[in-house]
């Protein structure tokens, strides 16, 4: 099907009313599988250290199909079809989660479903700061993020529904329904968008073939590495530093349960969060387009800070279950405005491999993290590892704080 082209200069809210749309129906489908995991893994004997090989394992492998797809996105003329062959491979593998018997064979789903988000997703998010101004990236980001979290909402509610009826494997099952009608509406919505003038994607010179010839290394560390500004990198390692303590939300899960809220309210603890997560995501990344990104973002990680150390101390059911609610303000806060926050960093020219490398460094630590919390809890229990993390996330957003400075100078 041939898409209309449109000029990236001009605001194109169709793709992202589709994206919004896309990711809704995405995650409906992703959170009623995967807020269910933790349970369904304990039925197989598994325990959070399968748990933390599982998402970990996924994690690294989606971190290189990141990567990667940022290389391709910045050199190829067609985007769209990255990112409709990605939801059609995630949505394709999840409903398999009802068949299984072991969590080897679930590692190898989340193995396919984690690597098809991080092709389809650096391809996506280029395309979004194609389609807008910059003065609205965070705006565009927020509103993409609130429909993926409102996802995340009628995910849970879904298979509170259907849990009691059909077991888990219902609520797997019927996570093909959701799946299937985002495919086809990435398949038919979303436009391509016609760039300005790339060499990369145009035939080089006689005089360029000369001189590629005699440096084919370093072209090829340019065209992987490219050289990036120092506020780039810097933000960069506060993300990644940050992430070394931000391991899978799954052990917020399985905390809860060591404190008596049992699992078939996991599915709550992903509502109430993600309500939050919800009404909030728009409005922060639009706040971010008038105010500071990179304070507002360190706003997002002490809220991080507080979340884990309430959990570390863990005083009462109550106490975790607003502090869930409070979980979904450090998303709101963080998601859209630090890819906002990234992509006005660079040139236009290489916002796929800027994308790619931010989500490959974020999503390695994170593997690393998840290992590192699976390990400290079985070593030293259930509060130790929250303790860490939350030390991290302070350490995090203070670094986020000097950034602000530095790019903001008192007069």
């Amino acid at each position: 099907m041939n898409s209309p082209v449109q000029d990236p200069v001009q605001p194109t809210p169709r793709n992202i009313y589709v994206f919004g749309l896309t990711s809704f129906l995405n995650d409906t489908a992703s959170e009623m599988a995967y807020w269910v995991l933790p349970a369904f893994l304990a039925s197989l004997g598994a325990g959070p250290a399968q748990l933390g090989i599982i998402e970990g394992v996924a994690e690294s492998v989606a971190s290189f199909a990141k990567l990667f797809s940022g290389h391709v996105t910045d050199r190829v003329a067609h985007r769209k079809p990255i990112v409709v062959g990605g939801y059609f491979v995630a949505n394709a593998v999840k409903p398999l989660l009802a068949l299984v018997s072991s969590w080897w064979q679930i590692l190898g789903i989340r193995f396919l479903d984690r690597s098809a988000k991080g092709v389809r997703g650096t391809a996506r998010d280029v395309m979004v700061a194609d389609a807008v101004d910059r003065s609205a990236l965070g705006s565009a980001y927020g509103l993409i993020q609130a429909m993926d979290s409102a996802g995340a909402i009628a995910g849970p509610l879904l298979a509170l529904g259907i849990i009691g009826r059909f077991g888990m494997r219902g609520v797997f099952a019927a996570a093909a329904i959701p799946g299937a009608l985002c495919v086809i509406v990435a398949w038919v919505g979303i436009r391509e968008v016609r760039r300005r003038s790339n060499p990369h994607l145009e035939g080089p010179s006689s005089a360029v073939q000369a001189e590629r010839s005699q440096s084919v290394v370093a072209s090829a560390k340019a065209i992987w590495l490219p050289k990036l500004p120092f506020g780039f990198y810097y933000v960069l390692a506060v993300v990644t530093l940050f992430s070394l303590g931000n391991s899978s939300d799954m052990f917020l899960v399985l905390r809860a349960a060591s404190i008596g809220i049992p699992a078939s309210r996991a599915p709550l603890l992903g509502l109430v969060f993600n309500i939050t997560f919800t009404l909030l995501s728009w409005p922060a990344g639009k706040f971010s387009d008038r105010f500071s990104r990179s304070a507002i973002a360190a706003a997002g990680y002490f809220v991080f800070a507080v979340v884990y150390f309430v959990f570390a101390l863990a005083p009462s059911q109550l106490a975790i279950w607003l502090t869930m609610a409070f979980y979904g303000l450090f998303y709101a806060l963080t998601n859209p405005v630090l890819k906002a926050l990234v992509v006005e960093s660079v040139s236009s020219g290489v916002r796929g491999r800027a994308l790619g490398i931010y989500s490959f460094l974020t999503s390695v630590t994170t593997l690393l993290s998840s290992v590192i919390t699976g390990a400290l809890w079985k070593i030293y229990g259930p509060a130790v590892p929250f303790y860490f993390s939350a030390g991290i996330a302070a350490v995090s957003a203070i670094a986020l704080l000097a950034h602000h400075s530095i790019s903001n100078p008192a007069p």
